[in-house]
Formats: C-alpha cells, structure tokens, sequence
C-alpha cells in the first residue's frame, strides 16, 4: 500500500512540474529584409498545438520548455526553434521559392499580395530605413528605388530634400511626390528659414524609428486613387504596430554620430594681393587672392600665419539619437508606444537642429465585426541656421573665398569694430553671433480608422486624418558698420491645418476555385487651411534685442488661403486562375481653386497582368508576369485664388501711418481647367532558381498636357505684366531596371545583392502661343529641349564652334544668352550588396549618377578671387581659339589673373558635369548571440558601426558634394551650388537592446 501511496505522489509531482514548465509564448517571423510575413503556420512538433501569424507577423503559442516548435509558410524555407526560458521570439525566414504572397501596401492603405499588382512599386523596409542612419526620412531612399531622383540642398542641420518620381511634371507647379503616413495625404513643404539660403522639409519631422516600411508607387495607375497629387507620384509611409498576445516588450537605441564636413579643395599656394602684390589685410585690404607665394612670404618674415580658412572655421558635427519604444497586447487588442530625440550640432558653430517625437498607436478589436485604430504622432523640433548663398549676409561666400595669410580672429578690433580683410563683407565669425536663424515647429498627425465587417466578404473602413503644425521662425540681422546695414528683425508665423476623411466600402469574394473579384467604392474630403504671417522691423537700436519693437520701422503682412477638395473613387479587381488580373480604377474631383464650371473632372486607369508562370512547368523559372496599364490622372496644380486679381501692398507704404494697397501685377484667369498625365506603362517581372536571382522591367511614357503654368508674360499693355494659363505640355519617358539576386545563401552565410536603374528623357512640347521659354527661377524651360536648361553668357563662337579670341588673347563673351546646359541627368543607378554570416551582418551601397550640369556659382567668383584649386597654375599662357583681329588661331599670351577674370563673366565656364559615384553607406552589425545575455534581462542586444557619404568620385566637379541644391527643393532652385554650408561624411555607432 505505502509503495502504491508513494508513486501516485510521484506521478502527481512528474505532473505538477510538467504543468509549471507549460507556458505562453509569442513572437514575431519576418523576412531577412524585415518584413512581416503573414499565414505563417507555427506548430509544436509531436503535438496537435499550431497557430498562425496576423498581418504583422505576430503569434502566439501554449507549450512546454524544451518542446521543439517549426515555423512553415509558402515561399520561404522551413525552420525549427526550442522553447526556452524566453517569452518572445523573433524568427527570420530565409525565401525559397516564390514571393507571390507577399502582403503590400498600395493605394489608401489596401494590402494586397504582390502577385496580383498590375502596376510598378517598389518597397523599403523600416529596417532598411533605420539602417541608413539617415535623419531625413526622404534620404534613406535615395539610390534604392528606380524612377527616383532625391536631391538634398545643403549640409545643415534638418536641410530639406527634394523628392521626383518618374521626371519633372510640371513647368512651374509642385513636382515633388505625394507623402502618405498611413493613408493620410501629409504635408511636405519647405519652411523654416525667413533668412537666405534653403529650409528645411515637413517630411524631417517624421521619426524613422516608427516606420514598418515605405512603398513608392511610381506610375499613375498606382496613385490615381489618391487623387490630383497622386500624378506626381506617392511614397507610402506605414507605421508599426504592436504585437497581440505579447507580453510588454521595450526597445532602447542609442546612436551617436560624428560629422566631418566635406570640404572644396582651394589653391593653397598664394597669399592676399592683386597682381603678385601682397596686400596684408589690415592695412591694405581688397578682396582677390592673386598676391605673392606664400613660401616667398614665411621665408621672409613678413607672414607668419597660413590656415585654410574652411577648415579654421567649420568644425566636426556630432548628432545624439535616442530612442524608446513600448509594444505588446492582449488577444483582442494592441499597442505600440514611441519617443525619440535627436540633438545635432551642426558643422557650423552656432547650428544646431533638436527634434522630440512621440507616437503612440493602439488598435482593439470593439467586436467580433468592429475594429479600431488610433494613433497619435507629434513632434516638436528647433532649429538654428546660418544664411547661405552669395548674399551679403552668408559667412559662407567670405569663408570659401578667403586667403590663408589672414587671420580672421578675434573679429573684433581694440575699438569694437569688425575686422575684415575686404570692404563690403562681414567678419564670418562675427556673422556667427549677430545674425542667425531660429524656428521651433510643433505638429500633430492624429489618425482614426474604423474598420466594420459585417460579412466576411464586406468591409467598411472610415478613416479620420489630420495635420496640424505651427512653425515660428525669427530671423536676426544686427547693425553691420562693415556693410553700412541698419538691422533686420523678421518675425514669421505659420499655421497650418489639414484634415482628411475616406469612407472606404470594399466587397471582395471568390467564385468557386477560379475566380477573386473586388469592388472598391469610396469618398474623400480634403480641407487645407495655411495663415502665414510676417512682421518685419528695420533699422535696429538696441544691441542683442532681438524684438521687432526694437526696430525704427515695421511693416506687417499677412496671407492665408483654405482650399477644399472632394473626391469620389472606385476600384475593381478581377483574377482569374491566379493568372489573369485586371483592375479598373475612377476618380471624380472637385476642386474649388476652378471656376464652377470647370470644378469637378473625371479620371481614371485601367491596368492588366498576366502570371504566365502558372502555366509552365519549368523548374528554373519560378515567377513570371507581364504587366500593362494605362491611366489618365487629373491635377489641379495651381495655388487658391489664381482665378482672381488680388491686391497687394504698394510700394513705400505704409505711410504717414496710412496703408497703400495696388491691384497686383499677375491677372486672374477664371477660364482655368484642370492638367492630366496621361501614363501607359509595361512591364516585366521573373524569379528564377526559387527567387535566387529575379528583376523587374519597366517602360513608362509619360505626357503631361494643359500644365498649369503661372507668371506667363502678357503684354504691359493690359496693365499686368504676367498670368495664369494652361500653357504647356511635357513629356517624360523612361525605363527603369531592377535586379535581385542571391549568389549565396545558406543557413551560417547570405549574400544578397539589388540594383536599381533607370532612364528617363524629358522634353517640353508646348509652350503657350508662339514663345518658346519659360524662366523657372535659375533655370529655364525650352521648347523641345529637356526642362531645366541653363540660360546666359558664353563664349563667343563663330560658325565652326570655335572660342572666339579677342585681341588682347582673352575669350570673348558672347553678345546674346545662350543655352549652356541642362539639369537633367542621363541615367540613375544603386547597388546594395548585404552580407550576412550567422550573428555579424556587414552591408554597403553605391549611388550612382551620370550627367546632369550643375551651375558651379563658387567657382565662378572664386575665378575672379584667385581661389580654386585650378588657379594655382599662374603661368602665362596662349588661350586656343580664333582671333577675331586675323581670323587665325590666337598666339598672344596672357596673364593667369586676366583669363580667370575674364572666366567670371562667361557663365558657360563654370557649368560643370554633375557625375559622381559614391559610397553613400556602409554599415557592419553584430547581433549578440542568445547564450551571452541568457542570464541578462535582455531579449536581444546588438552593435552597429555606419558610415555614409565615405567616397565620393565626381571627376568633373570641383566643390564638395555634386549632389546639392544650395537654395532648397523649389523648381527655380535646380542644380545650383553657391556657398552653401558643406556636405558630411559621417560615422555613426549604434547601440540597441530590448527587454
């Protein structure tokens, strides 16, 4: 009896700890780029336990420590992981056949399987993104999608980026691409800056710590749903979730960064002076550098200091980045909460640029047929900002210009004047603590989605977005005595609210084993208001008072605008057999910046594919798809109010304390109709040996018809000097290529390479009446030449295209303007190569452009200063050419000085090549293998050392990074580089871990 006793006790302990080692795990599997993968089928070998992963690839599981548990889903290769002393789990599977499931994001917010798109997209994951380092959302894709041309305007801090899909299209009109956070149309204007020189992009004001991924929909057929801005293009932007069924899990990351600015290279060997005369600085001033050697002068005494002037001033920028994140759920229920903060110093003292962010987001299940998600993102960041550009305020055109044989400091004299080594420029340094740039943003992005599924083939979803910022910046210039300025105190307020509503009905259904239909109808409001208000004070009393009371005279100016736009929209998708897919799209918009009779036009696309590889039975191939499509999209692109002639304050006023207003100089037109892109597009998709070698084909044409064009010239006659009109069309084709391939890929070791490629040719076909150009700001459009052309002084040539010579031996500037280049690149490329071996991942990338003429306007002033590198050579020399006084070739021989010189009046010398190739990333990872933090109370811990922008070869471009545009993203501002704060390689160290 007493042994019976003692096993039944035996047992009931085997079972009671067999009990306590049971528990619940969850986890999330993903693919090795990232992404979540859902249907994954997770289930405890020798057990009937299973379950399945959701949409972001989340799971939960009841089992045993020790049980063994096997991860399964089409299109990736099985793998096996034992339970142990852990909660959660990260899974990442290695693809083996197929991609055709994969779940995207296209057009508001539908998931759809990349199988069935009949269109061309392109995704980065967040990973990807938060792996670029890069703090500018816009700059991580650069290089990595084909169709795209990511333009950044300088190296401070927050600097804007300029975004265009597929070519310019537009003459005048917005031309950068749509931006959607979650389904919501947002924001991305170019702010920040009351002072010269470029601002900074709403788009910086997104965290990449929050972003799942991002999918570019290039062509129209993708975007028409979005709209009128859809015809630029979108990028998608889609924001984490949290995990159901997951304890709370937190992830830290830590990053800090060190900038080195990247500098021009500059003559090194001559001193201050005008035709080999020394002149000191002090004593004698003037503003060239075309004094004596400079080894001439250390040998005799007579100089002691020699320091490149940029490298004196600039210094190294360091950026602090943190960020924390919450995320888990129940099973009905879950969330994610985020804060970053960013602190950069820019690499000019006094510059600086803080951003906090905090998103929060929480979706719950309210019913079995009723689901929810909420979210909040705000932002609150500020900025300090020197001026660039070649006005009289940049300490830049002084620094990049100043010769090595003076010393700028202290830029104060025993008097308390400025010290200057040139007349009518001030100390660069002095710049630095009396006139500056200061803007603090604040902005919210709430979104409310609802999602009610009364059948499982009917789904309602009403999403409420909104986008509320209100941007402060005070520009302060002080009194110059150098300049003879009496001071500058510019307040600028702007408000800005948009909200967004879709009410979206989709019913999607399978007939039997053959056919999938979906039918989307929906409707949008989108409500824009922007109040911008401006205060400016003149003429300054108090020293270091930086209010616009302290000023001798204000003027105040205030402009707002609310535009409203209604939509309605459809989409029906048809597959059959998994092969045949046709989707059909409409949209009709109303506008109210069109007269009434012009306010509401339709548009639509119509788009096909054909999955031929289900029909073939060939090994090697394991996808195969031929796509085409063909859209018109409508556009609106024109500001509120063009259809009037408002007035606007005259000239000297106010005065005696009385306000003046004229009607303003740009006529109404109330006859404006809406512009179309008209798209059709091919394509050709294929994997091969189960999707270890794979690309995508793509053929775009592109016509841009009806363009809205502002400032056309009319004769003064009427009174007004330019309107509005519906003057020109455009056209862009173009090819892009993307390549996939896995040369290795095992489970100790992968390599995985992608190249991006494309072509696009532009040409402008219409001009209005018989003109035929257009001035954009620093570049011009001509008719049936690319859009972009640089127009000014060249040489002069005779009929034979040779220099014309003049008779003192010097090239002749021509009498007329000319065309002498253009900003549009010949092609685009990017290589991604990612190297993975066990626990240490190592990644680089290589961004390439070919042509592109950037307008060099530091090398032009430099040749008149005697600072680029070029002018170190200061021999005599025969300029080649014609000599206009015997019709033969020159033989008279000039001075060094004299041909530079002449050089800075012919615009034509300083257009430069903008090819380059760069290393723009290169990043090494060490995940920390599971046994080492076992007994830690960290989950994950891992290590990351990146560097970006580390090689650049530009072999036909003398400043420092060929990639800017110095005056920000606007059209006018196009591939000009002027005295614009410097680029930076930088290297960054990261430290992540999750608990």
């Amino acid at each position: 009896m007493k042994r019976i006793t003692s096993l039944i006790l035996f047992c009931a302990v085997c079972c009671s700890i067999a009990y306590s080692q049971q528990k619940t795990i969850t986890g999330k599997v993903m693919s090795e780029d990232g992404i979540p993968i859902a249907s994954v089928t997770i289930q405890v070998l020798g057990t009937s336990a299973t379950s399945q992963t959701d949409e972001e690839g989340m799971f939960s599981l009841v089992s045993n420590v020790g049980s063994t548990v096997s991860v399964t889903s089409v299109g990736y290769q099985p793998a096996t992981f034992s339970i142990d002393n852990r909660d959660d789990y990260e899974i990442r599977l290695i693809g083996e056949s197929t991609d055709l499931d994969e779940v995207v994001v296209t057009a508001l917010g539908i998931r759809r399987e990349r199988r069935q798109l009949t269109y061309s997209t392109q995704q980065v994951s967040g990973e990807s993104v938060a792996n670029s380092k890069e703090p500018n959302v816009l700059n991580a894709l650069t290089g990595k999608v084909s169709g795209v041309q990511i333009t950044s305007s300088s190296g401070q801090p927050g600097s804007s980026s300029r975004i265009v899909i597929r070519g310019t299209s537009s003459l005048l009109g917005e031309n950068e691409a749509l931006i959607v956070l979650d389904g919501v149309p947002i924001n991305n204007d170019e702010g920040g800056n009351a002072g010269p020189g470029a601002g900074i992009s709403r788009i910086s004001d997104i965290d990449p710590a929050i972003i799942e991924s991002i999918n570019v929909l290039k062509g129209s057929a993708a975007a028409a749903l979005y709209g009128s801005k859809a015809a630029r293009g979108v990028v998608m932007i889609t924001t984490k979730n949290g995990s159901k069924d997951r304890k709370p899990t937190i992830s830290f990351t830590s990053q800090y960064s060190l900038e080195n600015p990247i500098l021009p290279e500059v003559q090194e060997k001559y001193a201050l002076g005008d035709r080999g005369e020394y002149y000191d600085g002090d004593e004698r001033k003037t503003s060239t550098v075309w004094g004596p050697p400079i080894a001439e002068l250390l040998a005799s005494g007579l100089v002691t200091y020699n320091k490149n002037p940029m490298e004196e001033f600039f210094r190294t920028g360091k950026t602090a980045t943190n960020s924390l994140s919450i995320d888990g759920g129940s099973a009905r229920s879950n969330y994610f909460l985020s804060y970053s903060f960013v602190n950069q110093g820019g690499v000019v003292p006094e510059s600086a640029y803080d951003r906090h962010a905090m998103f929060a987001k929480y979706t719950t299940e309210i019913s079995e047929k009723l689901s929810s998600t909420i979210q909040l993102n705000y932002t609150t960041s500020s900025s300090d900002r020197v001026p660039e550009g070649h006005g009289l305020e940049s300490p830049l055109w002084t620094i990049y210009t100043a010769p090595r044989t003076w010393n700028p400091l202290p830029y104060l004299d025993e008097n308390g004047n400025q010290r200057v080594f040139r007349f009518s420029r001030n100390n660069p340094y002095w710049v630095l603590n009396h006139i500056n740039n200061e803007s603090i943003v604040h902005r919210f992005l709430p979104v409310a989605t609802f999602t009610y599924k009364p059948f499982t083939w009917l789904t309602v979803t009403e999403r409420i977005g909104a986008d509320i910022f209100a941007e402060q910046t005070k520009y302060y210039e002080a009194r110059s005595n150098t300049l003879q300025t009496l001071g500058v105190i510019r307040d600028r307020n702007n408000n800005f609210r948009q909200f967004n509503h879709d009410l979206i009905v989709e019913a999607r259904k399978q007939f039997g084993e053959d056919w999938d239909i979906s039918l989307m109808l929906g409707n949008n409001i989108l409500s824009t208001y922007s109040q911008n208000y401006q205060i400016e004070g003149t003429g300054l009393t108090i020293e270091d008072f930086k209010n616009v009371s302290n000023s001798e005279r204000q003027v105040s100016t205030e402009s707002h605008y609310l535009q409203r736009k209604v939509g309605f929209y459809s989409q029906a998708n048809i597959e059959f057999r998994r092969f045949l897919n046709l989707s059909l799209t409409g949209r009709y918009d109303g506008s109210s910046v069109l007269n009434v009779g012009n306010r509401y036009y339709p548009y639509g696309s119509m788009s096909s594919s054909f999955v031929f590889s289900e029909l073939l039975d060939v090994p090697a191939i394991t996808f195969g798809k031929l796509r085409a499509s063909y859209s018109i999209v409508g556009n609106d692109n024109i500001g509120p109010y063009s259809l009037q002639t408002p007035f606007q304050i005259a000239g000297n006023f106010p005065f005696n304390n009385r306000s003046g207003f004229l009607m303003g100089n740009t006529l109404g037109n109330n006859s404006l109709v809406n512009e179309k892109t008209k798209e059709y597009e091919v394509g050709l998709e294929m994997q091969f040996l189960k999707t270890r070698l794979g690309f995508e084909f793509s053929y775009f044409n592109r016509n841009h018809v009806e363009l809205l064009t502002s400032n056309i010239p009319i004769s003064p006659a009427t009174g007004y000097s330019s309107t509005t009109l519906n003057a020109g069309d455009m056209t862009n084709k173009g090819i892009e290529l993307i390549v996939n391939g896995s040369p290795i890929k095992n489970a100790n070791f992968s390599w995985d390479m992608t190249v991006n490629f494309s072509r696009i040719r532009n040409n402008v076909t219409r001009i209005y009446g018989d003109q035929d150009r257009l001035q954009i700001g620093e570049t011009w459009a001509f008719l049936n030449q690319p859009y972009g052309a640089f127009y000014n002084y060249g040489y002069s040539r005779n009929e034979a295209n040779e220099i014309l010579i003049d008779a003192g031996g010097l090239p002749m500037v021509s009498n007329e303007l000319q065309m002498i280049g253009n900003i549009q690149p010949k092609w685009l490329a990017g290589i991604t190569n990612n190297f993975r071996y066990r626990n240490l991942s190592f990644d680089f990338f290589f961004d390439f452009k070919k042509g592109g003429d950037i307008f060099n306007s530091d090398e032009r002033y430099g040749f008149f200063y005697g600072t680029p590198k070029v002018t170190e050579n200061r021999e005599p020399r025969v300029i080649p050419g014609i000599s206009v006084v015997d019709n033969q070739p020159n033989t008279v021989e000039v001075q060094a000085q004299d041909y530079y010189q002449r050089l800075n009046l012919i615009y034509e010398s300083i257009i430069q090549d903008g090819t380059f190739l760069k290393l723009r990333n290169a990043s090494i990872r060490y995940q920390f293998p599971e046994k080492w933090i076992s007994r830690t109370p960290f989950s994950a811990v891992s290590l990351a050392a990146t560097g970006r922008n580390l090689w650049i070869y530009a072999p036909n471009f003398t400043g420092s990074d060929p990639e800017v545009s110095s005056f920000g993203s606007s059209n006018g501002s196009q591939g000009v580089y002027a005295y614009s704060v410097p680029t930076a390689r930088s290297y960054n160290f990261t430290l992540s871990v999750n608990f």
